[in-house]
């Protein structure tokens, strides 16, 4: 039986300060450290194994699949790291504290840029410091600007199919770690979730997500691993 494993990196720098983060490459926080080598040890203590491994080029989410695979002796895995399984691109908001930005434009805007489906954030201001086009890992990527939650799906799915799809195909046991909206998107896809309902989706750092899956990729069974 095919099994694909979520998990969202632990807590990061910037979720502890409350502010928008994106493509924008910040370390985990000590909790963050934490909640990666828990992981790891509840896959490690509830028998979870893999073959192969798939997580972003963002340091937060390497970091956690690290620490995961570190725990449960499984370094030694191949991993994919892939751009196409960053965060969403929060373009102008990124860097900003939330709090403040819901007392600057109110509640109800920053409600839209967070959690409509198709709606995305400002785009960067010209000479942004966190404009990372001339990161040396995006060197042949395009670059958003800024992206809504339906942006990060038309990359996140592509990418799912023609790479993770073979080796659930070939009865691979997977883990993605990833990050919130990346997630998201796969379990829009996965669970068949409406457009108005994914958007309140909330996937917790640090907590395996179980997808047990059929021979044709249906879903069997979903949980939380510790809830196992």
């Amino acid at each position: 039986m095919p099994t694909l494993v979520l998990l969202r990196h632990g807590q990061s720098q910037w979720n502890l300060e409350n502010r928008f983060t994106g493509w924008w490459d910040v370390d985990l926080s000590d909790k963050g450290i934490g909640e990666a080598r828990a992981a790891g040890a509840l896959m490690r203590d509830k028998g979870v194994d893999f073959d192969c491994c798939f997580t972003s080029l963002l340091t937060r989410a390497i970091r956690t699949l690290n620490m995961a695979l570190h725990e449960m002796d499984r370094l030694w895995l191949p991993v994919t790291k892939d751009w196409r399984l960053n965060e969403r691109h929060y373009g102008g908001l990124t860097g900003l504290n939330k709090q403040e930005t819901i007392d600057k434009v109110g509640i109800e805007q920053v409600k839209i840029w967070r959690r409509s489906f198709d709606i995305p954030p400002p785009p960067l201001d010209a000479g942004s410091p966190y404009d990372v086009e001339s990161d040396r890992r995006y060197a042949h990527i395009p670059v958003p600007q800024s992206e809504s939650l339906k942006d990060t799906i038309a990359r996140v799915l592509p990418y799912y199919e023609a790479e993770i799809v073979p080796a659930l195909n070939a009865g691979k046991r997977v883990l993605v770690a990833a990050h919130g909206n990346s997630l998201r998107a796969l379990e829009k896809h996965l669970s068949n979730i409406g457009d108005d309902d994914i958007v309140g989706l909330e996937i917790p750092t640090g907590k395996p997500i179980v997808y047990e899956l059929g021979e044709d990729l249906s879903v069997q069974r979903r949980y939380y691993l510790e809830d196992a």
